[in-house]
Parts: structure tokens; sequence; C-alpha cells
């Protein structure tokens, strides 16, 4: 058997360990090209620019009616 704690932990050292446990919020960058929101460093997922050039091309799809 391993060794036990021969005291209970309070609460707020409890709390204390988990305070950096929380989520944060993404931080979100607007694109130069097409002004979308995207994560910062890397390529925008909608137009497909980085640095302002096009890295990746973006196959857009148009519904005709």
């Amino acid at each position: 058997m391993p060794p036990q704690p021969k005291r209970k932990h309070t609460s707020g050292r409890r709390d204390r360990r988990r305070s950096h446990d929380a989520l944060q919020a993404r931080q979100l960058v607007q694109c130069s090209n097409c002004g979308e929101m995207r994560l910062p460093h890397t390529v925008c997922p909608s137009c497909g620019h980085y640095h302002g050039r096009e890295v990746i091309e973006i196959e857009k799809d148009q519904k005709k009616k």
C-alpha cells in the first residue's frame, strides 16, 4: 500500500493548484487579404494566403440555381 496523506488539504490549497486549469479563448487575428478571423502564424483557411502571398489554392464551390 502506498503512503496516505496525514491531513486533508484545504479547499484554498486545492483551488490554487487548479488555478491554471481554466480554458482560455483562442487568440484570433484578422486576415490581411480577405478579412476573416484566423489563428496567428497560420495559413488562412478561407483564402489560403499567408504573409501577403497565396500559399495554398482554395477551391470555391459556386452553386448555380
